[in-house]
């Protein structure tokens, strides 16, 4: 992944109805979650969901598909990783790990 790439996905995220949107659909699986089931459970406008939804599909973060008169919206699970391990990838290689939470909790 490039840098850019994972700028503009943490940007994305950065927002706070985006970041609750993203964890509605991961939540939702690969089934994913229609735009209506989203906005019911955020009780927010219809034209302010579209315009959070459309910011996550232009990252790569959300991939939607109409079925019908349905718009669905699905986390797109490979970008997800690839940016989880854009992050984690390089942890500690110019120091030591701290010790993890459980080690810190014995």
């Amino acid at each position: 992944m490039k840098h850019e790439q994972a700028a503009a996905q943490l940007e994305a995220l950065g927002n706070p109805t985006r970041l609750k949107i993203y964890r509605i659909l991961v939540r939702a699986g690969a089934e994913g979650m229609s735009v209506g089931g989203v906005q019911e459970q955020l009780r927010i406008p219809a034209s302010t969901l579209s315009h959070h939804c459309k910011r996550l599909c232009e990252t790569g973060l959300v991939t939607q598909e109409r079925h019908a008169t349905t718009l669905i919206c699905r986390a797109n699970y490979p970008s997800m990783q690839a940016l989880i391990g854009y992050l984690a990838n390089e942890c500690c290689a110019d120091g030591s790990c701290p010790p993890t939470i459980r080690e810190t909790a014995s």
